[in-house]
């Protein structure tokens, strides 16, 4: 019998064309439902911490700062400048730092001198907002004592020394 269905020519044409209906689907709000679980938002401005007591050196400082959120970051963008008392500070060079942690330690600095930092936290949706500013002081250079001045008796002794430091020293610990 197979044999014999074989041999037969069989005609596949339907008689009647189906009725399909064309349909347009919208699927705009599904796109953007999907576009907004895939993306994640910029990140909020880090908070930048005060400056923390032996942070400083006469040539480095140890900056830290931190989120309040639970936000993605993939970098950090520290910026920092020399604080000036002149009209033209804002003319004074910024630099500017990309850091993976939260904390960074800038080196080649000058002594005794100001510094005012801000940070801004970056992901792939964008930057945030930076931080507030924050001042940070180098340690001053040690002074150097005057050889030539020194006076002694049994009881008493005179150590003069000169301050190497343009701004002004809070005050000298003597050690004996």
């Amino acid at each position: 019998r197979l044999e014999e269905f074989l041999k037969k020519e069989v005609d596949l044409e339907l008689s009647t064309l189906p009725d399909f209906e064309e349909r347009v689907i919208d699927v705009s709000e599904v796109e953007q439902l999907m576009n907004s679980i895939n993306a994640i938002p910029a990140p909020c401005a880090p908070m930048i911490n005060p400056q923390a007591p032996n942070a400083a050196t006469g040539t480095s400082l140890r900056v830290c700062w931190g989120l309040f959120s639970d936000d993605t970051v993939e970098c950090y963008q520290l910026c920092y400048k020399p604080v000036s008392n002149e009209r033209h500070s804002d003319e004074q060079a910024e630099h500017t730092l990309k850091v993976k942690e939260t904390y960074c330690t800038i080196t080649d600095l000058l002594p005794n001198t100001q510094y005012e930092f801000w940070v801004s936290a970056l992901n792939a949706s964008g930057i945030s907002p930076p931080s507030e500013r924050a001042v940070y002081v180098t340690a001053p250079s040690p002074p150097t004592i005057k050889n030539k001045k020194i006076r002694s008796c049994e009881n008493a002794a005179l150590v003069c020394w000169e301050s190497r430091d343009i701004n002004p020293v809070d005050s000298y610990t003597v050690e004996l």
